[in-house]
């Protein structure tokens, strides 16, 4: 435990907490410092000039990553006769209907992402209570709720995050890992950040991309100058 917190510490020495960075700067840093003996998850977070707590404020929705995430993604699919089949065949790795939603009710989710056709939003809908606070319920405005769930899966297995801003405006995402290349790990922060921009609700006023940082799993976070971002 002591091997970590002066892995740390010097970690943190090497981070001006005050400086706003420049983007590659930024990345490179992020590399440089992290030294765990995992494949560390390099994650963004954004400060939005949004107050999440009016409905024309929020902010959410979808990005593929064009590196992908660098993670394994577990997806469960409701779905029932052709389109079980067709999950199955797409590589949905649990998939089912009445048993699925019996098997979330006992609290059994071993799974990362949720899929289901319309049809079975009945079944879905009665797990909202379980399903939602994990940011799991199936949207359409998602892609989630959906008769083509090949392609859902296939985009969800690709690389597609979800995000949704929280209480204290704050959106945050895995954007990949440290083994990344820097240029990879720049077009994942940039198709990040585009997509917050498209994303940007008619109730925000002022400035909207307020503050950023990196951090990877064991590392300090860095400051970045939001503008190298946007640019």
């Amino acid at each position: 435990m002591a091997r970590k917190g002066k892995k740390l510490r010097a970690a943190y020495e090497n981070v001006d907490r005050e400086m706003l960075y420049d983007l590659g700067d930024a990345i490179q840093l992020i590399k440089d410092n992290a030294k765990a003996k995992f494949d560390e998850t390099v994650e963004l977070a954004v400060a939005l000039g949004v107050d999440p707590r009016h409905a024309d404020q929020m902010v959410r929705g979808v990005v593929t990553l064009p590196n992908g995430t660098g993670k394994s993604v577990r997806i469960a699919v409701f779905a029932r006769g052709d389109k079980a089949a067709e999950a199955e065949a797409a590589g949905a790795d649990i998939v089912g209907a009445e048993d699925l939603a019996e098997k979330v009710q006992q609290g059994q989710m071993d799974f990362d992402r949720c899929i289901a056709t319309p049809d079975m939003m009945a079944v879905v809908g009665r797990l909202g209570r379980i399903l939602g606070p994990r940011g799991l319920m199936p949207n359409p405005k998602l892609g989630t709720v959906t008769m083509d769930v090949k392609a859902a899966i296939q985009e969800a297995k690709a690389g597609q995050i979800q995000f949704r801003v929280e209480k204290a405006g704050i959106v945050h995402g895995g954007v990949g890992r440290a083994s990344f290349s820097s240029d990879a790990l720049k077009e994942n922060i940039q198709a990040f950040v585009g997509a917050l921009v498209k994303a940007k609700p008619t109730g925000a006023k002022g400035s909207y991309l307020l503050r950023a940082s990196l951090s990877s799993t064991m590392g300090p976070g860095v400051r970045l100058n939001i503008g190298t971002v946007t640019g």
